[in-house]
Parts: C-alpha cells; structure tokens; sequence
C-alpha cells in the first residue's frame, strides 16, 4: 500500500505545482515578438519573455523541492525504495503529459500505473517496519484508527483526482478527437459536385454567434471525482446517482443546442465517462487496500 500511496503522491503532488507554479500565464501572446514591433510593444514582450523564464525557474524549484519531499517521506515511513520508485514514475509522468503540447503516448501511461498500483496493492501485504512516522502515526476515524499507509493511500487518491486526472481526461479527448478526424471522409474538390445529398443551400453574411464551449470542467471534474471517490466509499450509492443525473440535468441545455455535429455531445460523454472511469477505479483501489490490510 506505500507503494503505491508515495506513487500517486508525488504524481499529484507535481502536476498541481505545474497548475499553480510556472509561467502560465505569464507568457506572451502569440505573434508579439519584437520583429517588426513598436518599442512598447517590443519591451512588453521582452519584460513577458522574462516573467516566463523566472517562471520555469520556479517551476522546477518547485518539482525538485517536492521529489525531495517525497524522499524524505519514504525514509521518514521507513519505505524508501517506495520514494525512490515513486520519483522515477513522476519523472515517466511528467515526459508522458508535458506541461505544453498533447501527451505522446495516450492514454496508455494510464493504464500502465493502474496497473502497477493494483499489482503493489495486491502483492504487498501490511508491514511490521513502519518506520519512525509510523511509531508516532496516530490517527482515529469512524472505522478505527486509520494506519499510515492508509491515510497516505487517501491522500495521494485525492491528489490524483485533481489534475492529474484532468490530463488524463484531456488526453483521452484528443485521442477521440483524433479518431475521428482520420475516420472522416475526405472530398476532393473536383468529385464534390458527385456526391449525393441534399442541396445546400448559400448562407449570408452574417454568421450566427459562435457558441461558447463548456466553462469550468477544471475545477467541476476535480470536485465531482472526489465527491464520487467518497460517495462511493461510503456506499452512498442513491445520492452518487443524484449528482450524475444533477449533472446531465445542467448541461442539457447546452448540448441540445448542438444537434447538427454532436460535437458538443460527444465532448461532454467522453469526458464524462472518463472522468468517472477515474473516480471509481481510485475509490475501489482504496477500498480493496483497506480490505486486504483490515482496515
């Protein structure tokens, strides 16, 4: 269970310092370079291109300082080959979903550290050398009082269903999105007058509105997660129900009003899905590490 508790703790612990922590925001807009610019607009990007160095820097100051923490974690828990193998798998992390740009192996990174977390789950039983933390560790709950590699199972869970999993959401949205680019039909222009189908008939000039995408599915799905991560847990079941059919209830207005591609529809299914996938894949990885140590 330290396995794969310090795992999923330094996974999340670097993806939400690469959220918070670096030039985000600080970068400078596409196209303001200095080439052919104003020398306002030329110290603009000079003074944004600085913030985003300082930036990086930052960023991983803060990556560095937090696989240390890891490694003191271990030793402190008395497992440090865990907090070694869980800073190696931080650094696979980080190279499978770069901070810019898609993921560049899928979702299948996902799927090797699902995995891997049950196979640790599975084949490490309790241990007797808990370490120092773990002589001092004390801490009660409604079911008894909660071990440490028990409340760092949770911890690095919850850490996981925050941006970690929204990576893995997103990359699963653009590997669809993929998909069905290569599996459209493409018309040359000539053979376009051949195809059948309805005639289609001149628009004006005027386009209509475009429709604003769906807002807010980082801070939503990181929530929703951990609402179902505990629904789940606590066999909450009719209450899990409410808040996926509360949440199909709000976003039906938005996705009827594309009933022409679908787009919106699929968006909003694939994600869905994922993300719940996500959510209930940690919630019975916890509850069979509770089962199998007796907690």
């Amino acid at each position: 269970m330290i396995v794969t508790a310090l795992v999923l703790i330094a996974i999340g612990g670097i993806d939400l310092i690469r959220q918070f922590v670096g030039p985000g925001a600080a970068l400078a807009p596409a196209g303001s370079g200095v080439t052919g610019a104003l020398p306002a607009d030329a110290a603009a990007g000079i003074a944004s291109g600085v913030r985003a160095a300082r930036g990086r820097r930052a960023r991983w100051i803060a990556l560095a300082a937090a696989g240390a923490f890891v490694l003191l974690l271990s030793i402190a828990a008395g497992a440090w080959p865990a907090g070694i193998l869980a800073v190696a798998c931080a650094g696979a992390w980080l190279w499978c979903f770069p901070t810019r740009g898609a993921a560049r192996a899928g979702i299948w990174p996902v799927v090797g550290l699902a995995v891997l977390c049950a196979a640790f789950v599975a084949l490490l039983g309790p241990r007797t050398d808990v370490g120092l933390l773990g002589v001092l560790w004390s801490l009660p709950s409604p079911w008894g009082p909660l071990s440490l590699d028990a409340a760092l199972l949770v911890i690095g869970v919850i850490l996981f269903l925050f941006e970690s999993s929204n990576l893995v959401v997103r990359a699963a949205l653009a590997q669809a999105k993929t998909v069905d680019a290569s599996a459209a039909p493409s018309i040359t222009p000539g053979a376009a007058a051949s195809v059948p189908g309805p005639t289609v008939r001149p628009t004006s000039s005027a386009e209509p509105p475009a429709i604003a995408p769906l807002k807010g599915g980082r801070l939503i799905g990181p929530l929703e997660r951990v609402v179902m991560f505990g629904l789940v847990l606590s066999a909450s079941y009719t209450l899990l129900a409410a808040v996926l059919a509360a949440k199909g209830i709000v976003r039906f207005p938005e996705i009827s009003r594309d009933r022409d591609t679908g787009n919106r529809a699929e968006y909003f299914l694939v994600g869905s899905l994922v993300s719940w996938v996500i959510a209930l894949a940690a919630a019975f990885l916890v509850w069979w590490a509770f089962a199998a140590t007796g907690v």
